[in-house]
């Protein structure tokens, strides 16, 4: 039985964050592993697939990744004995694309759930947005365009070839998010929830004109066509 639960607390990324992989697939586990050590993370594979719950009581983690089809026992049934005592994030990683699974998972209490075969880059927006909502700790560094274009996080500028560009906090805001969702669509009506934590007034009118204004300052800094729309959905950057 899993004997502890996980207390929320303000972390920062370079806190060294454990993760724990639950991925039966070794050579998917080594490539995600090396992944997120590369970004700072302490990422631990389970070996023990008969009892997850050791595992998990051995690294206690900030955030289980979870794989449904498992030896022994599934993904929902240790998701289930997880969450029974312990409110850490689990995101769901699984090739089954049927809406019954997606469904049980969120039922389970799991807190998103990313299809393979997905980018590894895609997964580490999913993880640090759940790991924002559970944990409130603050990105540090940076989001890359290119080579030599970034987003700079705590100063919120825009920096290409050490040029620097400034942002508002509605521009801030907006491409944040669309960084964090790369490179799926962030829908309008997601964009002016985000923006109403701001002290600008956002119409439908308003979200349109600061996504021309992004695009302009985005174009000048050297990044054209970085903020894409999907007619009738909504932006993203891919």
């Amino acid at each position: 039985m899993i004997e502890q639960k996980a207390e929320k607390k303000v972390i920062h990324l370079d806190s060294n964050m454990t993760v724990l992989l639950v991925e039966d697939d070794e050579i998917l586990a080594g490539e995600i592993r090396q992944f997120l050590e590369k970004w700072g993370y302490r990422a631990v594979a389970a070996s023990r697939f008969d009892d997850i719950a050791a595992e998990f009581r051995a690294c206690l983690p900030h955030l289980v990744l979870m794989d449904i089809n498992l030896p022994f026992y599934d993904g929902f049934y240790w998701c289930g004995k997880i969450r029974a005592v312990s409110d850490i994030p689990i995101l769901f990683i699984s090739s089954k694309n049927d809406d019954r699974d997606k469904i049980m998972a969120i039922a389970q209490g799991g807190d998103d759930y990313v299809e393979k075969p997905f980018r590894l880059e895609l997964l580490k927006a999913k993880m640090e947005a759940v790991l924002r909502r559970t944990y409130q700790y603050q990105v540090r560094g940076r989001q890359y365009f290119g080579e030599d274009f970034y987003l700079e996080e705590d100063t919120a500028l825009l920096v290409c070839r050490g040029r620097k560009f400034d942002l508002t906090k509605s521009e801030y805001k907006i491409i944040s998010r669309l960084l964090e969702q790369k490179p799926e669509v962030v829908t309008r009506e997601e964009l002016m929830m985000e923006l109403w934590s701001t002290d600008e007034f956002v119409s439908d009118g308003t979200l349109t004109t600061l996504i021309s204004r992004l695009r302009s300052k985005l174009k000048a800094a050297g990044g054209d066509e970085v903020i894409r729309t999907k007619k009738g959905l909504g932006y993203y950057i891919v």
